[in-house]
């Protein structure tokens, strides 16, 4: 077993799955090469394509003896173009076009939309972004049947593409019955994480957790934050939801371009102190598209994004219709790694809201990393059924090696997500000489430079979960490897 490895990045890697990395042996490569986190992006494809996806991410798991995790990315209530009369359609400035009902455009200068009540909810003065923001529009004016707007930022559009419109309060559900269909399908096949696009309130995201819990499905909700409600609505966005993803591609379309750097920090601030893991996705790596290299800009950007404390970062079209998947995953990791070299170890953390429910494992975890500081251990090993001690033990941002042993495959796989957690699976984690022998012969195998990174004599700090010893909450016990 090749991974998880103590010489990788703590800050985890999710990639989507698409052409350019679907077969087997592709997602194989992808995983040695560094990703914990599969993305199957439902606005693509339909639920037997994805099926499909899940099945060879599944197999090549089994090729490399490391239990992938699997992110649903649900489509939401996205707005697109129909189909246009001719294409690209230039839009020059200045030029007039006419939003219409129906699905294709009949005439030149018509425009249609997949959102039936786009004319009714639009009003003179909003601006309409098409083609992620690169084509903008401002409305003039609106009758029963048309909402005729001119176009004030120049460039040209594609059928099916993308419609924003910044300001507008649509009265669109948050679950389309195509999201329905999709997150049913997820919880009748155990995938781990399925996130929410387009969140406006917290009882969107109750609304796909109550769905899941009627299917008995413990995946984690992600919810995407892309709107300015969302953002209005952060806290309590976060209180709800099991994870978040920053998901800058419609967000900063959604709000000005030049606020969505100071709102990627905001949500990431929120998302530790509240202990809710926390993605950041879009144009990581942009250019690596076409190039084998990224941008000096773009290495600053995933490094920026590790420094603020995300756990994970997002590749998107990079994995799924670059030429260079597997080196855009392998540069992440990279770029993560020298990054977190530059991290100051555990040192009075910032302050988190810990519910009552979290309280004993929290502060089991701070002492059992600050034992191991004290006598320099070279591992963390948290033993847990569910992860949920590893969920909190990720939050302290220790630079000591972490394993987390489960004797659940699913807790193995969403710990995936998790910063700073090597997710292990173990049949016995109640039997402490069976779980210490079986990490002992992983850390064996972990080396650097043709040199082993832990030696027999050096010292393990084992947190059991309260789910794991009976009759006792957490335990922190301290063994030598031999």
């Amino acid at each position: 077993m090749s991974r998880p490895r103590l010489n990788e990045a703590r800050t985890k890697i999710v990639a989507t799955v698409g052409p350019a990395c679907d077969s087997v042996s592709q997602l194989a490569a992808l995983i040695e090469a560094g990703v914990d986190v599969f993305r199957i992006n439902s606005a693509h494809g339909s639920i037997s394509q994805h099926a499909e996806k899940l099945a060879n991410i599944r197999e090549a798991s089994e090729q490399t003896g490391f239990p992938a995790g699997v992110l649903l990315d649900l489509a939401g209530p996205k707005i697109r173009l129909g189909h246009l009369s001719s294409e690209p359609l230039a839009c020059p400035l200045g030029a007039r076009f006419a939003f219409v009902r129906g699905n294709d455009s009949q005439r030149e200068g018509e425009l249609t939309s997949t959102y039936p009540r786009l004319i009714d909810e639009l009003e003179p003065g909003d601006r309409v972004m098409l083609a992620d923001g690169m084509v903008a529009l401002q409305v003039e004016s609106v009758t029963a049947s048309r909402a005729e707007c001119v176009v004030v930022a120049a460039g040209e559009i594609r059928s099916r593409q993308g419609v924003n419109l910044p300001g507008v309060k649509l009265s669109v559900a948050a679950m389309l019955p195509s999201d329905i269909e999709n997150a049913i399908w997820a919880a009748q096949n155990e995938i781990d994480f399925i996130s929410l696009s387009f969140v406006r309130t917290p009882e969107d995201v109750r609304s796909l957790k109550d769905l899941l819990n009627s299917y008995e499905c413990r995946a984690l909700v992600i919810a995407k934050i892309e709107k300015p409600e969302a953002l209005a609505n952060l806290e309590r966005i976060v209180q709800e939801a099991d994870g978040i993803m920053v998901a800058r591609g419609d967000l900063g379309v959604e709000i000005d371009v030049a606020e969505t750097p100071v709102a990627q920090k905001r949500i990431i601030a929120t998302c530790k102190r509240l202990m809710k893991p926390v993605i950041v996705a879009t144009q990581m790596l942009e250019s690596m598209h076409h190039s084998p290299r990224p941008t000096r800009a773009e290495a600053s950007d995933v490094a920026n994004a590790v420094l603020d404390g995300t756990d994970a970062c997002m590749l998107s079209g990079e994995t799924a219709i670059g030429s260079f998947p597997q080196e855009s995953v392998a540069t992440m990791d990279r770029i993560m790694y020298k990054t977190e070299q530059s991290i100051v170890a555990y040192q009075n953390p910032e302050a988190v809201d810990v519910d009552d429910m979290h309280r004993a494992t929290h502060a089991i975890t701070r002492a059992g990393m600050e034992v191991a500081e004290a006598i320099g251990s070279k591992l963390i090993t948290i033993a847990t059924h569910s992860g949920g001690t590893a969920w909190v033990k990720s939050n302290t941002r220790s630079l000591i090696p972490t394993v987390a042993v489960s004797d659940h495959l699913a807790s193995v796989r969403r710990m995936n997500l998790f910063w700073g957690i090597e997710p292990i699976f173990c049949e016995d984690i109640a039997d402490t000489s069976h779980l210490i022998e079986q990490v002992t012969r992983w850390a064996c195998d972990q080396t650097e430079n043709g040199k082993n990174v832990i030696r027999p004599g050096d010292t393990m700090v084992v947190v059991s979960g309260s789910d794991v010893v009976a009759g006792a909450d957490n335990v922190i016990s301290v063994h030598t490897l031999s």
